[in-house]
């Protein structure tokens, strides 16, 4: 008898915590949402009714696309757009092989001087030179005001590249040794069976990696001095951050007077956030269908 209390009190305390924790997690992440629908709502809406927006608000008021026209009117935003596409991409192309292909090297068990490499790469991470040292050797090497400054920078993460060889160690060593006696080389098996055991891995570390390029400011601003050449970051970091007006000048092109006074400054910000957020909303979907738990799925046999 006492057995059967007990056991209709557990189900009821479970669901009990069930419910305190899914509360909890919905809030959390309300608070992450609803900052973000408003800065959407708030650059679509009417900007004589913008200033009166309540943070919470996530439905524009008045729907308008002016602020839009104003920030594509400016000269250097389009260019900059298109600078942090080739800068991102171009960059995590560069990382992901440079990452997989090292990884790849200090996973194998017969490797020369592995631990004197990995102390090395260690000690570079924990100790970093600075920003200095690096400034010289592009300035040496002739990078400056060039998108190379900024690709071929950081081109191996250490820490990721222990991540990745966390996955490629997980490899059976069987499988390498069977392809070596079938005749494949270094590269045929680099590809045609670590790559695909550790899709996982790779597609995690592509997105860390484009997140970090696309985000990318501080490079941008020192090594690209040709306004042609900067990113989006930079100029939504002038605007957003340090008030800078100048996005909003050529409005006067577009509209009289009257219509240029009434512009929400706010609004304009929250229009440039949009423009440099919205490349990687589209992003992340793609990206996590290739993050599976398990580093053996996807395996192909070549």
């Amino acid at each position: 008898m006492f057995g059967k209390e007990r056991s209709q009190v557990k189900p009821k305390k479970n669901i009990l915590a069930q419910v305190i924790i899914s509360t909890v997690m919905i809030l959390i992440i309300l608070t992450m949402i609803i900052p973000i629908l408003n800065i959407f709502a708030k650059s679509f809406s009417d900007p004589a009714l913008s200033p009166s927006m309540s943070g919470l608000r996530i439905i524009p008021v008045g729907f308008d696309l002016i602020n839009y026209q104003i920030i594509f009117s400016h000269p250097v935003l389009i260019p900059s757009i298109f600078n942090s596409l080739l800068i991102t991409i171009a960059g995590t192309c560069l990382n992901i092989f440079m990452t997989t292909s090292a990884a790849y090297v200090l996973v194998r068990p017969n490797l020369i001087g592995k631990k004197a490499i990995m102390v090395f790469l260690i000690c570079m991470m924990l100790f970093d030179p600075g920003f200095v040292p690096e400034y010289l050797v592009v300035k040496d090497l002739g990078l400056m005001n060039s998108r190379w400054s900024v690709i071929l920078v950081t081109a191996v993460n250490v820490f990721y590249l222990v991540i990745m060889m966390r996955f490629f160690g997980e490899v059976p060593n069987e499988m390498h040794e069977a392809a070596t006696i079938d005749g494949a080389g270094h590269f045929r098996i680099f590809w045609q069976i670590y790559m695909p055991l550790a899709k996982s891995g790779i597609a995690t570390l592509t997105m860390y990696y484009a997140v970090s390029r696309w985000n990318e400011y501080f490079r941008s601003g020192i090594y690209l001095l040709d306004s042609k050449k900067t990113t989006l970051q930079v100029i939504l970091r002038q605007f957003v951050v340090m008030n800078s007006t100048e996005t909003i000048v050529r409005a006067q092109d577009l509209l009289d007077y009257n219509e240029f006074a009434k512009i929400d400054v706010n609004a304009l910000k929250a229009a440039t956030i949009v423009v440099a957020i919205v490349p990687i909303i589209i992003f992340y979907p793609i990206i996590l269908r290739y993050i599976k738990g398990g580093v053996m799925t996807g395996a192909v046999k070549g």
